[in-house]
């Protein structure tokens, strides 16, 4: 299951650098789901990281929000866990917009709206 996450957050990123090259760098990964070990985990918590974080942000302020958070779920199989239901309300309350996404074409209409400066594209996220 995490394989086929794996592999289409690489197919979004990819495709985000090449159409929106202005943006490169300002679309990045949380690395919450990445296996260590025991004591890599440990420095990691101690260094912030936080279960329930979004696996991509993007880092590009519009429509009143502060930027993006997208959570990546394996097609409808993929389910929140509860620090991730947690997570995305707290953000939603900062002013940040949150999607989570089950394949490549909601992801492309996910960014594509988010950018766009015209209220119709925006309704479609």
């Amino acid at each position: 299951m995490k394989h086929l996450e794996a592999h289409l957050q690489q197919t979004c990123v990819m495709w985000f650098n090449m159409q929106h090259h202005k943006y490169y760098g300002l679309l990045y990964s949380s690395l919450n789901g990445l296996h260590t070990t025991a004591t890599q985990a440990r420095t990691a918590k101690a260094e912030g990281m936080i279960a329930g974080v979004a696996d991509l942000t993007l880092s590009v302020a519009r429509h009143g929000y502060h930027g993006l958070f997208i959570e990546l779920k394996n097609g409808s199989r993929g389910r929140q866990s509860e620090s991730q239901k947690v997570w995305q309300k707290k953000v939603e309350e900062q002013g940040y917009r949150y999607v989570i996404v089950r394949d490549f074409a909601t992801f492309k209409r996910a960014i594509e709206s988010y950018l766009n400066d015209s209220v119709e594209q925006r309704k479609l996220i």
